[in-house]
């Protein structure tokens, strides 16, 4: 795989810095670190953001996420690997990634389940996290960064 070209926020240098305070924002709600990297990641796994997913693997890594629950989180519905708060976000995440797949994404159902676990604060962490990486995911991809080639 070869880039199209330099990620735009890199190419455009004024961008990087305003997501670079969305995403470290996101990492000031309160939200367990684990957490926000498998919200990351899934977003990431969605979209088909291949470098995202890559860098998300190995970020969710170091926050301590272990192998079994690296492996499983795109099928963490029928595994045993996450808490309910984890698995709320998720499917927060999910619904938030997937607007455009049916009316009314995000339900009073899905949003009353993440309120259990999470905060005003919590939740607007997990909603900037899901936003900032749908904005990366989509600079990649349609770039066509390498996975990889950040290290």
């Amino acid at each position: 795989m070869q880039q199209r070209m330099p990620n735009p926020a890199v190419v455009l240098s004024d961008a990087m810095q305003p997501i670079q305070a969305i995403f470290k924002a996101a990492h000031q709600g309160g939200v367990e670190l684990e957490t926000l990297e498998l919200v990351h990641l899934r977003v990431s796994q969605i979209n088909g953001c291949s470098a995202c997913v890559d860098s998300g693997v190995k970020t969710a890594r170091k926050a301590g996420v272990n192998d079994d629950r690296l492996a499983a989180v795109a099928a963490w519905r029928d595994t045993p690997y996450y808490t309910d708060a984890e698995r709320a976000a998720l499917d927060l995440a999910e619904a938030a990634t997937r607007l455009a797949d049916r009316p009314n994404p995000v339900t009073d159902e899905i949003w009353g389940r993440a309120a259990e676990h999470f905060d005003e604060k919590g939740l607007a962490a997990i909603v900037l996290m899901v936003g900032v990486t749908n904005l990366f995911n989509r600079l990649n991809a349609t770039t066509k960064q390498v996975a990889g080639a950040w290290g």
